[in-house]
Parts: structure tokens; C-alpha cells; sequence
């Protein structure tokens, strides 16, 4: 089932969640009721038996109807509790949803710090890794390549053609809530329990038995000594008849032809079982990780897509490894490989497999298998990373119906937005601005005062390009764009291990942003407070030269500055610069800003209001 496309998306989660818990609730009941039949048969059964024992009048074939019983009710116990663990956890996601339209998602989600990277050069300006950050509000992947696949789209821009690619694949998942659950339900085991790198490397390491015949040898050899032992196992109880040539030969030598076959049986496996063991060893951890990664496979393959980018990466797995058998069936193989080889392991066949070397023979056919299948199993994780990652921008579009897919242009530099917001703040506290850079205008120089809203609006800027960039919706009511490298300066630190100060830890990043410019893609540059860390007369020329080299490279971009001096680095630059400002007032001693973009010079500073304002007498 599909949510409309005017779907009130708090009201579905809500509607779902309380499903879910419904059906949780009425799971616990069920399961207390089957809990309490089974002890009831146990107790029945004693009875029974005590009561047999004591009069034996009763067959004792009737307690076999209570053991049979009791294991078809520990079956369908454990059938309702894997349901009511599904249950809670899909509540458990539906709330996760009604939390993020609530503004109370910070905290809750998965921070993705494992991406966090100083040198990056705008991640952690834009807030994309960490507590709070883009990246909890959007990610809903449930494994480990869906979270890598959502970074690495945050972290790097697109080409149109790719992004639009994207937002047609977000436009057709984000209705499907069925989807979403599903995979989203079906992830936690494999996030916590799949070792990716070592499935990608397993199937990936050269093949450990590669010829095939040995296999049948050791189907034929053994066949040879289960008939040995047969026939000396018969004729030590007397079931063989000395008239025939089977009896007489086993009568005649009885165990020593058994033997001989063990012998030339060692001698055989001898240069094998290295490899043997080492094939067996390590099939068994990855099969498990396979195994949850065929579910999550299979649903994907269930679905059906129209999207030109869901409908390849769709057609990739149902190809699977190019045989035309899709990937969660030719997972499934190898997951029938290995139950037939742990068959080994039971009490009652455990003689029978030794002698028919079972673990030699389900070796060599598991070779076969990932031969053949092993390869593909790297770009099987990377298309599921794909899917889940266009999955979390399809719920964030599902829950923010109102933001809209950014036009692409394919030349630029362009960056037009009208009704820009910030998505990690309350939409109902946002204050709406608009921005217009390229088409001649390269710079905008943004003055204004302490606290007055420079700094947010250029993270404003930075995290819409982010998302428009990857693929996603963005906070706005229209946005233009053209493809834009980032670089930024919002969130410089000094650092006592590598004995850097703040400024020149900021005149090592705006070098890296000047590298930028350099590049195939122009460049979107945020530079906040620039040069701050240094005197008046040098930070105006550093700033002045850092500015116009960057203008004439192509690029655009913002500077904030709170001093006033700065804000004539435009006049050089004519019409590829304007100064626009933040404004504020005092208000019955507080100060009062309004957040809205305006045009021209600030002309005042707080700082000394501010001062006052705390309680400091200046």
C-alpha cells in the first residue's frame, strides 16, 4: 500500500504507528496464550505418564501425540514472538518519523560521526555529520552501505544529469511507506551483524578450489566406503548370504576393505584439507552475513519502479551476477549449499558424511558458487546502498511535502533561491530570505552585528546547496542552480595537538577553498568573519585579494564581516558585488533582530549594546 500524494504525513505515521502497536499488543496475547498451552501439554503429559506408569493401562504411544504437540507449539511461539518483535520495531520506526516532524529528533537518530572530517571542506561548517546534524535527520538506512552511500552524497556534488536521475527515484519512492518499512525492518540485524568489508573481500579472494573433479572422486570414493561399511556392518549380525558374491566377498575380508577405502581416502584428502578447511571456516561466518543480505535483496526485487535510475538498479539484481538468475536466488543457493553441508553434523548422519567426505565435496561446490557469484557481490551492497539512501531523501520529501526538487541548470555558476529556510530549524521559527548570485553577480559582502543572523544564513545557503546537490528537496519556495563545488570557513578551530591558532588554521582552509576555484565545477564559496584573527589593515587587504582572486576564477559566494571596513572590498569588483546587511535595534533594553536580508551597508554595531545588555559597564 502506497500513501497518497496529499497524504498528511504526521497523520499516516501516527495511523501506522498505532497499527503497529495494536497488532504488537494483540501479538503479547497470543504469545502468553501459546506460552500457557505449552505448559499446560507438559503438565498433561506428566500426568498422563505418571498415570500410565502406575496403572499400565495406557500405550505409551500417546505420549508421543504430547511431544509432538509441545514441538509444533515451540515453533509457533517462536513464529509470534519474531512477529511481535516486528511489530514493536515498525512502531518503533513510525515514531522515529513522528519525532523528526516534531522537531524532536536530535540525539535520537544515527549521528553518522564515523564521517566526521576537519579536512573536509565545508561538512562540518554545514553541520552535516554529528548530533544534530543533516545527516540524523536523514538517515534512515539501516545498514552500513546505506549510511556510506547518504555521505558520500552529502559529502560530494553531483552532475545534473545524476541529480535529476535522483530526484525522479526520490519523486516515485516517497509514497512508498510499505518499502521503507520493510527495509527498515529488515536492516538492523545486518547493520549490527554483517562484517562488509569481509563479505566484499571473501567473495572477491582467489578461488581456493577451482577444479571440480576431485569433487565427484570423493562423491565416488565415498559412495565406495559407505558400501564397505554396509556390507561389514551385515556381515557382523549374519544378513548376508555366502551364495552371492557380495556376501562371500564380505564374509571372506569383513572390515579390510572399509579400511583399504579410509586409507586411500586420507591419502586422497591429504593435499586438499588445508584449503578444505579454510573454504569451510570461512563460508560459515559469511553465509550468515549473505543470508540477511538475500531479505533485504529479495524484498528490492519485489517491488516495481518507473524511475530510470530505480528501474536499472532494479534490472541489476534481477540479472544478478549476469546468468539472468536474480541475486537473492542465487544468494539463496549458496544458503542451500551450506544447510546441505551442515546436514554433517547430525548425530545420525555425522558416520555417513565422514566416510562420503560431505565437507570435501560441499567445499568444492561452494568454490564453484563463488566463482562464479563472488565478484558481484560488491556492487549487490553498493545498489542496496544505493536504494536506501534514496530512501532516506524520500521519506525526508514525504515528511516536508512542501519543500520542493531544486531546478538544475546545466552551466553556471547559478545559486536563486526564493523563501530559503534552514532544514535542522523549526520551520515555524525560520525566517524566509531570498539569494540571487550569478548571471554577473559573483559576491555578496554581508555586514551586519553581533548575533544578527550572517552565520546561519550562510549555513542556510551551504546545507540547501548540500541537499539540492544530492538529490533531495530543498527548504525553500523555488531554487536554481547550477552544479557547485563548496567551500567554507564557518567553523574554524585551533588545535593544541598540531599546534595551529585559529587564524592559521582559517588561512590553511581558505587556502584549500582557493584550490576549489581551481576545479572542473565552479565554485560556491562561504566565507564567514573572514581573516578576523588579525589586525584591521591586513585583514582588509588578505580579504580584498582572497575575494577578487576568487571572482575571477568564476566562482560565487558570500562573506560576512562585522567590520565595517570590509564592506568596500566590493567597490573593486563593480557590479560582480553588492553589500547587503542584517540588521537589529535595542527594545526595552534587548536587543531585537529581524533576520531579514536587506540591502546596503549595516550602519551600526551592537557590540557595546550587547556589552551593556549583560551587565558589563562600558
Amino acid at each position: 500500500m502506497q500513501a497518497a500524494p496529499d497524504t498528511d504525513p504526521a497523520r499516516e505515521y501516527r495511523d501506522r504507528r498505532e497499527q503497529r502497536q495494536q497488532t504488537a499488543k494483540q501479538l503479547a496475547a497470543r504469545e502468553r496464550l501459546v506460552g500457557w498451552t505449552r505448559l499446560a501439554v507438559v503438565v498433561s503429559g506428566l500426568l498422563i505418564a505418571a498415570w500410565w506408569l502406575y496403572h499400565k493401562q495406557l500405550p505409551p504411544g500417546w505420549l508421543l501425540v504430547f511431544v509432538v504437540v509441545f514441538v509444533v507449539l515451540l515453533f509457533v511461539h517462536d513464529a509470534i514472538l519474531r512477529a511481535y518483535y516486528r511489530a514493536q520495531r515498525a512502531a518503533g520506526y513510525f515514531q522515529a518519523g513522528l519525532d523528526r516532524l516534531a522537531d524532536d529528533w536530535k540525539g535520537k537518530g544515527r549521528p553518522g560521526i564515523r564521517f566526521q572530517n576537519e579536512t573536509h571542506p565545508y561538512a562540518a561548517d554545514l553541520d552535516l555529520f554529528g548530533i544534530g546534524s543533516l545527516f540524523e535527520l536523514l538517515c534512515t538506512a539501516r545498514t552500513r552501505t546505506g549510511e556510506d552511500t547518504l555521505a558520500e552524497w552529502l559529502r560530494g556534488p553531483a552532475g545534473p544529469d545524476e541529480i535529476r536521475a535522483r530526484q525522479a527515484a526520490v519523486a516515485e519512492l516517497r509514497p512508498m511507506l510499505d518499502l521503507r518499512e520493510d527495509l527498515a525492518l529488515l536492516g538492523p540485524e545486518m547493520q549490527e551483524g554483517v562484517d562488509y568489508d569481509a563479505v566484499v573481500a571473501w567473495g572477491e579472494s582467489p578461488v581456493l578450489l577451482r577444479a571440480q573433479w576431485p569433487r565427484w572422486v570423493a562423491l565416488g570414493m565415498g559412495s565406495v566406503s559407505v558400501l564397505c561399511m554396509t556390507g561389514w556392518m551385515l556381515s557382523l549380525v549374519g544378513q548376508l548370504d555366502p551364495q552371492t558374491a557380495f556376501g562371500a566377498f564380505f564374509l571372506q575380508l569383513g572390515v579390510l576393505p572399509l579400511l583399504v577405502m579410509l586409507v586411500l581416502q586420507g591419502l586422497f584428502l591429504l593435499p586438499l584439507l588445508s584449503r578444505v578447511n579454510q573454504v569451510l571456516k570461512a563460508v560459515e561466518r559469511r553465509g550468515h552475513d549473505l543470508g540477511m543480505l538475500a531479505r533485504v535483496l529479495a524484498r528490492l526485487e519485489q517491488a516495481k519502479f518507473t524511475a530510470s535510475r530505480l528501474a536499472a538498479l532494479h534490472a541489476e539484481l534481477a540479472l544478478g551476477d549476469g546468468s539472468g538468475t536474480a541475486a537473492s536466488q542465487r544468494i539463496a543457493q549458496l544458503s542451500n549449499l551450506i544447510e546441505i553441508l551442515n546436514s554433517r553434523r547430525n548425530q545420525f548422519f555425522a558416520p555417513f558424511a565422514f566416510l562420503l567426505m560431505w565437507g570435501t565435496q560441499y567445499a568444492h561446490a561452494i568454490e564453484n558458487w563463488r566463482a562464479a557469484v563472488g565478484p558481484s557481490i560488491r556492487r549487490w551492497l553498493e545498489i542496496v546502498g544505493q536504494f536506501e539512501a534514496l530512501c532516506a531523501l524520500a521519506a525526508y520529501a514525504f515528511e516536508n511535502p512542501i519543500d520542493p526538487f531544486p531546478e538544475m541548470a546545466d552551466v553556471g555558476p547559478l545559486y536563486q533561491a526564493q523563501g530559503l529556510m534552514h532544514p535542522l530549524l523549526p520551520r515555524e521559527r525560520c525566517i524566509a530570505n531570498d539569494v540571487s548570485l550569478g548571471d554577473g553577480l559573483n559576491v555578496l559582502i554581508v555586514s551586519g552585528s553581533n548575533m544578527s543572523g550572517k552565520s546561519t544564513f550562510l549555513r542556510t545557503i551551504g546545507i540547501n546547496a548540500v541537499l539540492a546537490l544530492a538529490g533531495g528537496p530543498v527548504r525553500a519556495r523555488w531554487m536554481r542552480l547550477s552544479p557547485l563545488a563548496i567551500g567554507a570557513t564557518l567553523r574554524i578551530q585551533d588545535s593544541l595537538m598540531a599546534g595551529r591558532s585559529r587564524f592559521y588554521a582559517e588561512i590553511l582552509r581558505v587556502r584549500q577553498v582557493v584550490d576549489l576555484s581551481h576545479g572542473s565545477i565552479p565554485l560556491l564559496f562561504l566565507l564567514d568573519e573572514i581573516f578576523s584573527g588579525t589586525n584591521s589593515h591586513d585583514r582588509k587587504q588578505g580579504a580584498e585579494a582572497v575575494v577578487c582572486g576568487l571572482v575571477r576564477t568564476g566562482a560565487i559566494g558570500l562573506v560576512t564581516t562585522h567590520d565595517l571596513s570590509l564592506t568596500r572590498i566590493a567597490d573593486p569588483l563593480g557590479e560582480r558585488a553588492r553589500n547587503v546587511h542584517f540588521a537589529d535595534h535595542l527594545e526595552d533594553g534587548e536587543m531585537v533582530f529581524d533576520y531579514r536580508l536587506q540591502e546596503g551597508v549595516v550602519r551600526h554595531s551592537n557590540a557595546i549594546a550587547l556589552m551593556r545588555v549583560v551587565g558589563l559597564e562600558v
